[in-house]
């Protein structure tokens, strides 16, 4: 049976995102709902189509119809720009994609975002995988590539790398919304796009998502200012004078064995503490976010083999009700 969600929790998405790998974890949906989440999020590093792929397999098919009985929300977070612009279009039409510091065009990573004909082919196709790929929430997560350069063609050049991200953005979010009016699209500040936009505004559909990916996790984010960190709460506070904070949506990695074991395997622990998560959640609150999730990538069969049950899910579930509205 579904576990209802109590109505006074302050934050409104208490989400996890995993790999499809993760659900050698049989129970992952069932353990999100015990521990009171909200949502399950389902990542891939480089690769869309290899969700949907996924998605449209009978163990896809299974983990929705799961995820539906449970009132558990799905979503797709995905570094998805390799695919909406196919790299196989550079040698006939080079000047979609960025240029590098030598002058050079390069099908290496992201687009030029200055040009108008690339933010329509990424725009058309995020459309078209949104078709595939349906977030029951109605948010759309088309990140850029993985923390890869932006463009530094004549007319690109003065934009940073967080305005070059946005425009991106409001042009996939303008395509989602003609399909579906109530759409929105993920702005991932995250590791060069971690400073907010500072030239463009955001499109009234385009929410911000902050992932702090260069903070420690021995000290409470709170304390990791800019001092010290780029991605530290003073960049969080920066990014929430440009983007609606009723929106607003941390997405952290406190559960993410991948991170933690170096994107290397053998798996290591995560290094679970409680203490922290629950001063981290603090801070989010005091400064107006109510969506909170944290990738949980690599608990899986294999995890829980070697280091046990990850009973962390339940705690973790629980210091995200402890902030009440």
């Amino acid at each position: 049976m579904a576990h209802r969600q109590p109505n006074e929790a302050w934050f409104r998405t208490r989400g996890v995102v995993l790999v499809p790998e993760d659900l050698s974890l049989p129970d992952w949906p069932e353990r999100a709902s015990r521990a009171r989440l909200t949502t399950i999020a389902v990542h891939h590093q480089s690769s869309p189509a290899a969700v949907a792929r996924f998605i449209a397999s009978e163990e896809g098919a299974r983990f929705l119809m799961r995820c539906e009985r449970l009132e558990l929300q799905v979503e797709y977070e995905l570094h998805a720009l390799s695919e909406l612009l196919p790299r196989d279009r550079f040698d006939r039409e080079p000047s979609l994609f960025a240029m590098n510091n030598r002058g050079e065009r390069t099908p290496e990573s992201n687009l030029c975002a200055t040009s108008g004909l690339a933010l329509e082919v990424v725009a058309e196709n995020a459309a078209s995988l949104a078709r595939r790929l349906r977030p029951s929430t109605g948010r759309h997560f088309f990140w850029a590539d993985d923390a890869a350069p932006w463009c530094r063609c004549p007319r690109c050049r003065d934009l940073s790398d967080s305005d070059q991200a946005l425009l991106v953005t409001n042009a996939i979010a303008a395509a989602l919304v003609g399909d579906n009016p109530r759409a929105s699209a993920a702005h991932l500040a995250y590791h060069n796009t971690a400073s907010p936009p500072t030239n463009v505004r955001p499109h009234p559909a385009v929410f911000l998502e902050f992932a702090p990916i260069h903070r420690r996790y021995d000290r409470p984010f709170g304390e990791q200012g800019a001092s010290e960190l780029a991605d530290g709460v003073d960049a969080l506070a920066a990014n929430l004078k440009v983007f609606p904070r009723s929106t607003a949506q941390v997405l952290e990695y406190w559960l993410d064995a991948s991170l933690f074991s170096g994107w290397r395997r053998p798996v290591r622990s995560v290094p679970w503490r409680p203490d922290i998560v629950r001063r981290d959640l603090t801070a989010c609150r005091s400064l107006g976010v109510r969506q909170v999730t944290t990738f949980a990538a690599w608990v899986d069969a294999s995890y829980r083999a070697r280091w046990g049950e990850p009973a962390f899910v339940a705690e973790y579930g629980a210091a995200l009700l402890r902030e009440r509205a």
